[in-house]
């Protein structure tokens, strides 16, 4: 069973349960699911998961409101967001463990990763961004170099080397720090670099792997072939605006994991304007020519 680590709270439910109906999909493995939550989740919600699971998602729920109380948080970002820091101490007993964003569609098999990255004594194992104007600055400032900034919304920890090297509280230290940005991903680059292995951008495809108009960028860390793949299996990070919210980056890909998901599950989330007629062309099948467009506009590029 892979250990899978998540952060959501009680209203983000259905892009949670999305990402993990795709990561069922891409992968034949059975998952032990931690939820870092900020509150309970009520249990009929509990329950609509561990069904959609059919037997291969076991999960345990950790409420964690106040534990990161005294240390910066940005108010763009739902304080679950960092309590991915926390997991080296909550979890003891494990080795390592995968963590995932719940806004990601999941089209790579990540037991696979799991079982087959050797991190030995690297702290994590991450997809390294590909900077894009103006951000090389900003990593600089941070101390870190551009090209090896990582993103946090995918990674593999080495959560025994983390606790003999007490990486927890370096990093809840960072993040006392009010200048960062992105809190939690700043303070990962910060302790952390050195002692990351990079991997695959397929595992991670975060908004700018997806734009044509940072093709260079992409190149100047990363390979044409690596480009391709990306777009064709990559694993989609809606880093940027969500689907659920705006017509965005790979729209389609998210309505289509979505509405394979339970009908008990669909309506905890309501949709409506342009969002909600655009996704019905997903359900109905005419969303492809859409994807077909977009398809073409990108090799035109």
């Amino acid at each position: 069973m892979i250990p899978l680590a998540i952060a959501f709270t009680p209203n983000y439910i259905v892009p949670a349960a999305t990402m993990l109906k795709s990561l069922l999909d891409s992968s034949a493995d059975t998952f032990h699911i931690i939820c870092l939550v900020t509150e309970e989740i009520p249990r009929e919600m509990q329950e609509m998961l561990y069904k959609m699971g059919n037997g291969r998602l076991e999960m345990e729920y950790f409420p964690l409101k106040g534990r990161l109380d005294g240390y910066y948080t940005d108010a763009r970002y739902s304080e679950a967001a960092s309590f991915r820091l926390l997991l080296p101490e909550l979890l003891p007993d494990y080795e390592k463990i995968l963590y995932l964003d719940c806004d990601i569609v999941v089209r790579q098999d990540m037991g696979a990763l799991y079982r087959n990255t050797d991190l030995e004594d690297n702290y994590l194992a991450a997809v390294y961004e590909a900077p894009i104007e103006g951000q090389a600055d900003r990593i600089r400032a941070l101390g870190c170099i551009p090209g090896q900034y990582f993103n946090s919304g995918m990674l593999l920890m080495n959560l025994k080397q983390m606790r003999e090297e007490k990486v927890s509280t370096r990093l809840l230290k960072a993040c006392e720090k009010d200048y960062m940005e992105f809190p939690d991903q700043d303070a990962l680059n910060q302790v952390c670099q050195g002692r990351v292995l990079p991997i695959s951008p397929v595992y991670n495809g975060i908004r700018s792997f997806f734009l044509p108009q940072y093709k260079r960028d992409f190149y100047a860390v990363y390979s044409t072939d690596l480009w391709e793949q990306v777009q064709r299996e990559g694993n989609i990070h809606y880093t940027g605006g969500k689907p659920w919210n705006i017509f965005s980056v790979e729209f389609g890909q998210w309505w289509k994991v979505y509405f394979s998901l339970p009908k008990e599950i669909q309506t905890l989330m309501e949709f409506s304007g342009k969002i909600g007629f655009v996704s019905q062309l997903y359900k109905l099948g005419i969303g492809r020519l859409l994807d077909w467009g977009i398809m073409v506009y990108r090799k035109l590029k």
